[in-house]
């Protein structure tokens, strides 16, 4: 479904963010994973200040399932939070009620996972200049390996839309159902499909981490030296 992106490259819109952050976490075993140490820190607040790097607007977090342990692990970032009392009916909830509570103008609207914590401030901003860049259509869905990933983004006029349930970003069916609008887009990487889930799912992303992490000094040994005319 892909398309070569527009060689008219619009200026770069400006995004406000939702953060859904009051689920369950059901298949973690009775272990929070929001709240899981990543790095150092929560996962929650990992993922949030990767995402205020970003440079939105503004930035939305929905709460609900220990929504007090939530607001703690994200103490002190700039953020508003909406806690949403029918979340336990689905994720669908969560969305309309963070899109509802967003106030600042803004052009797109992008709806993260609040368990996505591989991705980068970079990440982010990769996806709002893709939907600058759209050949078509006004929802943007990245994909990488044939696989649909997340964050989602949509023109802030489909707010009202979002809100009544009329369209759902989270759902499977959104691209099917909503063809002419959506664009899927070919990511870079595989972060932008990898969340965390299960004990397993955690287990890898902190070797994955780990990893990446022991890699960082070697790659940065064999990068060429920049001359000091280029700096």
């Amino acid at each position: 479904m892909s398309e070569p992106m527009s060689g008219r490259n619009r200026p770069a819109p400006t995004f406000s963010a939702v953060v859904l952050a009051a689920g369950l976490s059901s298949r973690m075993e009775g272990r929070h994973k929001l709240l899981l140490p990543v790095g150092g820190e929560p996962a929650v607040r990992r993922v949030v200040r990767a995402i205020v790097d970003a440079g939105p607007r503004e930035i939305v977090v929905v709460t609900g399932f220990n929504a007090r342990a939530v607001f703690d692990a994200l103490d002190g970032l700039p953020v508003d939070f909406q806690p949403n009392p029918r979340y336990r009916e689905g994720q669908m909830t969560s969305v309309a009620a963070g899109v509802a509570a967003l106030r600042a103008a803004c052009d797109v609207v992008m709806i993260c996972l609040a368990d996505q914590v591989l991705l980068e401030a970079d990440d982010y901003r990769e996806l709002v200049d893709a939907y600058a860049s759209m050949p078509r259509g006004a929802i943007l869905v990245p994909r990488f390996g044939g696989q649909r990933g997340n964050p989602v983004l949509f023109a802030a006029s489909y707010a009202p839309e979002v809100v009544n349930g009329h369209v759902n970003p989270g759902c499977r069916k959104l691209i099917a159902e909503h063809a002419d609008d959506v664009f899927v887009y070919d990511a870079s990487s595989d972060r932008f499909t990898v969340d965390m889930d299960t004990p397993d799912d955690y287990a890898r992303i902190l070797a994955r981490i780990e990893e990446e992490a022991l890699n960082a000094p070697a790659a940065r040994a064999t990068a060429p030296a920049r001359s000091r005319s280029a700096a």
